[in-house]
């Protein structure tokens, strides 16, 4: 899952960064407002962390944009701007969550993954397919009730993949959601990471669909 964060604080970014890097996001900083809309508007984000009292263009105006662009991803406004007028003003521009700051890294990390969950529609926090469970609170991975080790792009992988259990993910999508913006688009290590989770949770787990991406498997889904 990949997170943006627009955060003209360097500090307070890099807390954030490293919160989510540890929760297996991959993230991407804007320090201003204006570079914040262009990623906002180019680049495809599970969900958004936005500051208000940014340079260049104030987060409330980088918000409307999106918005009337049609960008749909969740939002969670952090500001120092704490009064029920301004919360009300974020949340009607079309912000999905607002915490003031200062804030505990904890819960801006559960926000997160309580917007990006209910943005795929799951309302728990432990995700399920077949026998496979994936904690998105704890990084755990489960096969009948057993842990498996899985690294951060791995997990990374199978956490976009649960998040939207029926679709067909092109690679294009799921690079788009597992790398950050640097990434090469044209490299094989997609079919690459696509064997290793094969080999660690069944041959059969990930179907391929030639010529258009891949899909979890349907049955395996038991429930």
């Amino acid at each position: 899952m990949r997170v943006l964060v627009v955060e003209d604080n360097s500090q307070v970014a890099r807390q954030i960064v490293d919160a989510l890097q540890r929760a297996a996001y991959v993230v991407d900083v804007a320090p201003d407002g204006e570079q914040g809309e262009f990623y906002g508007q180019t680049e495809s984000y599970d969900a958004v962390i936005l500051d208000l009292g940014l340079p260049k263009c104030e987060g409330l105006t980088v918000l409307q944009r999106w918005r009337q662009a049609g960008r749909t991803m969740p939002i969670l406004i952090l500001t120092a701007r704490d009064t029920w007028r301004e919360k009300v003003l974020g949340l009607r521009a079309g912000a999905d969550d607002y915490l003031t700051k200062p804030f505990e890294i904890e819960e801006v990390v559960a926000r997160i993954e309580a917007l990006i969950r209910r943005a795929a529609g799951h309302a728990n926090a432990v995700l399920t397919w077949g026998s496979v469970s994936l904690d998105t609170s704890s990084q755990r991975v489960t096969i009948h009730g057993h842990p498996v080790e899985l690294t951060a792009l791995e997990f990374r992988t199978l956490s976009y993949f649960l998040h939207h259990p029926h679709a067909i993910i092109s690679k294009t999508e799921l690079t788009e959601h597992i790398y950050n913006q640097d990434f090469d688009l044209d490299s094989n290590v997609i079919e690459v990471l696509i064997n290793r989770l094969r080999r660690k949770l069944g041959s059969s787990f990930i179907s391929t669909h030639r010529g258009k991406g891949y899909q979890l498997t349907e049955f395996v889904h038991e429930t």
